[in-house]
């Protein structure tokens, strides 16, 4: 079965300008020279603040909205904001068709806006409001509780709203997603996230990026050394 995505392009129109500030992020500079392809249902993209996580991850949710032409699921994204780039405007995605509707992109600062509109949109006046959970509580419940099918699941640090048990029940969550035909591209600074079985793992460089195995990731290194031993990195505090 082909994944819902499997490649995305640069394919710059009209509008676009060469000067644009992304095109010096290294990793959104390899987008755009060749390209990214996926291979396998889950992609895991990890690097330092400032590598182009986000600006990745909300460049490929954009560009696959464009691919719904008018018929997407409303409550897929909250939508853009004025601090988002023109990238996706610029990109091509390629997979399966007809376009799977399925998924959602979560980010922080648009969740709470998002759950409202699921809120607004229930069924029975019984059924518990996603904004009345905790953070972590509502963006596990929507993950798992999404009545669409089959599609493209985006997440930006999703660990941000999620305790240590709270990531391992969503690694639990998105196995699912991918057993079912979904696809779950993720962006992170979390470990467990990151170890994510059998994802392939992007690490966001200054030379673009790479696909180390996890034991190999800065970020893993780091947290062990300083679960080791936290007083070598605090006494310089």
């Amino acid at each position: 079965m082909s994944l819902p995505l499997s490649r995305v392009e640069f394919a710059p129109d009209e509008r676009f300008d060469p000067a644009s500030w992304y095109l010096q992020v290294p990793a959104i500079a390899e987008l755009c020279r060749v390209g990214l392809d996926f291979t396998g249902p889950v992609t895991v993209i990890v690097g330092e603040n400032g590598a182009g996580k986000s600006t990745l991850v909300e460049a490929i949710a954009g560009a696959w909205q464009r691919r719904f032409r008018g018929a997407q699921d409303r409550m897929w994204s909250a939508g853009g904001s004025v601090e988002d780039a023109d990238l996706p405007r610029h990109l091509r995605c390629l997979g399966a068709e007809p376009v799977p509707y399925g998924g959602c992109f979560l980010r922080a600062e648009s969740m709470h806006a998002l759950f409202g509109d699921a809120d607004a949109d229930r069924v029975r006046a019984s059924d518990q409001e996603f904004n009345a959970l905790s953070h972590g509580q509502s963006f596990l419940r929507y993950v798992a509780d999404r009545p669409i099918g089959v599609g493209l699941w985006v997440l930006d640090e999703p660990e941000a709203a999620l305790s240590f048990q709270s990531c391992l029940a969503l690694l639990g969550v998105i196995k699912d997603l991918a057993d079912e035909g979904s696809q779950v591209i993720m962006a992170t600074h979390s470990p467990v996230l990151a170890a994510c079985p059998g994802a392939e793992i992007w690490e966001l460089t200054d030379g673009g990026i790479d696909c180390p195995r996890w034991d190999e990731l800065d970020l893993v290194r780091n947290w062990r050394s300083f679960l080791d031993d936290p007083q070598r990195f605090l006494r310089h505090l």
